[in-house]
C-alpha cells in the first residue's frame, strides 16, 4: 500500500481546533510498519502556546476491514478503536493513550482518522520475535517474568469492565446472545466467505473440533480482541499503554486468553526459539492469568485452537487484500501455506 501523503497543514489546523491552540506546525516523525487495519503516523507538533508535543494519527485504509463486523452499526474500524479507547479512558484506570479527537469527514485528510497523544515507551518486536532481539532480551529474568505478568494482569482488568457501564453494548448485534457460540459462527462464516470456495483442510478440521469442544461460557464481558505483548507500550516491565482495540468484542475472557497463549506459541515454539530465563511458559502464564482474575484455572485448549483458527482466517483475509492490489501471483497459495497455518497445524498435531 502506498504511503498516504499527509496534509500536515490541514491536520495542524484540526489539532489546533481540538486543543485550543494556534499557529500549530506539524512535522512527520515516522511511520511504524505492521498492521493492516489502519495506517499509523507519528507527529511532532510545535506552537508558541505549548512548545513541542508528540501525537499519533491513525488513518482508515480504503480496503475492507480485516476483522468481521461485531456491530450492526456501520462504522470504519478507526472509529471502533476510538470509541472503545475513549470509553475505557473515561471509565477506568486502565492505561490508554489520551485522545485528541475523531474525524469522520474525509474532506479533512481524505479518510476518517483519529489523533491521540504519544506515549513514551517501547514495543516488543515480532519480526524477528521479541524473544531473540530487542528490549525484552535485555531485561533481567525477574523483569521478563514481571512484564508478562503485568500484561496478563491488565488483560484481566479489561475483562472485569462492564460493557453496559462503558456504553459498549453496540458491539453486540440486535437479537444476538453474546458469547462463544455467536463468536464461533461469526468467525467461521467470515472465514468461509473469505475462502471463496477454496479448500483449507486444517481450518475445516479445526472448526469441527471447536464446535464440539468449545466450553460453555461462565462469564461474558469486554474482550480486547488482539491481546499480546506487541500491542502494549512498555516502560521497562511496566505497562504504559494498551493499544489496538479494533478487534474488540463481547465474549468470554478465555477468548482473549486463548489468543494471548496462541500468539506466545508463534514467538517461541513455532519459531524454534528457546525461552529466555524468566520468560514463563504457557502453563505458567495461564496460572498467572487466573490468579490475577481471582478464578480457579480452567482448560483453555479449545480457546487456543479457536484463536489459531481466527489467525488463519485473518491471514486469508489479508492475502485477499494483497491479491486485490495485484501484489500476488495468480497461483499463490500463501493464503493457505503460511505461519498461521503452521501454528494451527502444531496445535492440532499436539492433540493426537
Amino acid at each position: 500500500m502506498a504511503e498516504t501523503v499527509l496534509d500536515t497543514e490541514a491536520l495542524g489546523s484540526w489539532i489546533a481546533s481540538k486543543t485550543g491552540t494556534s499557529g500549530l506546525h506539524i512535522e512527520i516523525d515516522g511511520r511504524p510498519s505492521g498492521g493492516f487495519s489502519a495506517e499509523t503516523i507519528l507527529l511532532t507538533a510545535e506552537s508558541s502556546s505549548f512548545g513541542k508535543q508528540r501525537f499519533v494519527v491513525r488513518l482508515e485504509t480504503p480496503e475492507p476491514a480485516v476483522y468481521p463486523a461485531q456491530s450492526d452499526l456501520p462504522m470504519p474500524e478507526i472509529e471502533i478503536q476510538f470509541r472503545i479507547m475513549d470509553s475505557i479512558g473515561r471509565n477506568s484506570p486502565l492505561p490508554v493513550a489520551a485522545l485528541v479527537g475523531y474525524e469522520s469527514d474525509p474532506a479533512v485528510l481524505g479518510t476518517p482518522f483519529f489523533v491521540m497523544h504519544h506515549v513514551d515507551g517501547v514495543v516488543p518486536l515480532e519480526s524477528p520475535p521479541y524473544s531473540v532481539e530487542g528490549f525484552f532480551t535485555e531485561l533481567t529474568p525477574a523483569e521478563r517474568t514481571k512484564l508478562i505478568s503485568n500484561g496478563l494482569l491488565d488483560m484481566t482488568r479489561i475483562h472485569k469492565l462492564d460493557p453496559s457501564i462503558l456504553g459498549l453494548d453496540w458491539l453486540t448485534p440486535n437479537g444476538v446472545t453474546p458469547g462463544s457460540k455467536h463468536l464461533l459462527h461469526l468467525w467461521k462464516d467470515f472465514g468461509e466467505s473469505e475462502l471463496r470456495g477454496r479448500s483449507h483442510p486444517l481450518l475445516e478440521n479445526a472448526w469441527s473440533i471447536i464446535e464440539h469442544e468449545l466450553p460453555s461460557d461462565t462469564s461474558i464481558g469486554l474482550c480486547w480482541g488482539d491481546p499480546r505483548p506487541g500491542n502494549i507500550i512498555w516502560q521497562g516491565s511496566q505497562v504504559a499503554c494498551l493499544t489496538d482495540f479494533e478487534a474488540a468484542c463481547i465474549g468470554p475472557p478465555e477468548f482473549d486468553l486463548g489468543w494471548w497463549l496462541m500468539f506466545d506459541r508463534t514467538m517461541h515454539e513455532l519459531a524454534g526459539i528457546d525461552r529466555l530465563p524468566g520468560d514463563p511458559n504457557r502453563t505458567v502464564q495461564r496460572e498467572m492469568y487466573f490468579k490475577h482474575a481471582g478464578r480457579d484455572p480452567i482448560d483453555t485448549a479449545a480457546h487456543e485452537l479457536f484463536a489459531a483458527a481466527r489467525y488463519c482466517v485473518i491471514v486469508v483475509r489479508v492475502m485477499n487484500r494483497l491479491d486485490q492490489r495485484g501484489l500476488l501471483p495468480s497461483d499463490s497459495l500463501i493464503w493457505r501455506d503460511n505461519p498461521a497455518s503452521d501454528c494451527l497445524r502444531m496445535i492440532l498435531d499436539e492433540r493426537v
